[in-house]
């Protein structure tokens, strides 16, 4: 199950023991469409050893710059607070399914 990240949460989620993945995305985003599924099956899977968040970019624009986010999908991989790897734009899940094990 992924949870909604905020500015508000954002910074007590990354300070978690646990890894942490964010897929920052919008609403009329196609692409973000098309990977949300994917996202979501690999939530349930890594559920209890992986966090994972979604990011409206739209709302959440202070983030989004923080992060650099230019292209969205762009999805952070997250591990003791740190950026330790990056995807951008929709990709398969195993391509996904590699970066979520990576991180454990």
């Amino acid at each position: 199950m992924e949870i909604q990240i905020t500015s508000e949460n954002f910074e007590s989620v990354k300070s978690s023991s646990q890894a942490l993945v964010v897929d920052f995305w919008a609403t009329w985003c196609g692409p973000c469409r098309m990977i949300a599924p994917i996202i979501s099956e690999l939530a349930t899977e890594y559920d209890g050893r992986v966090t994972v968040g979604k990011c409206d970019v739209e709302e959440n624009d202070d983030l989004a710059a923080e992060y650099g986010i230019r292209n969205i999908p762009t999805i952070l991989f997250f591990k003791n607070g740190e950026v330790v790897d990056k995807v951008v734009g929709a990709v398969s899940k195993s391509t996904l399914d590699e970066k979520f094990k990576a991180i454990l």
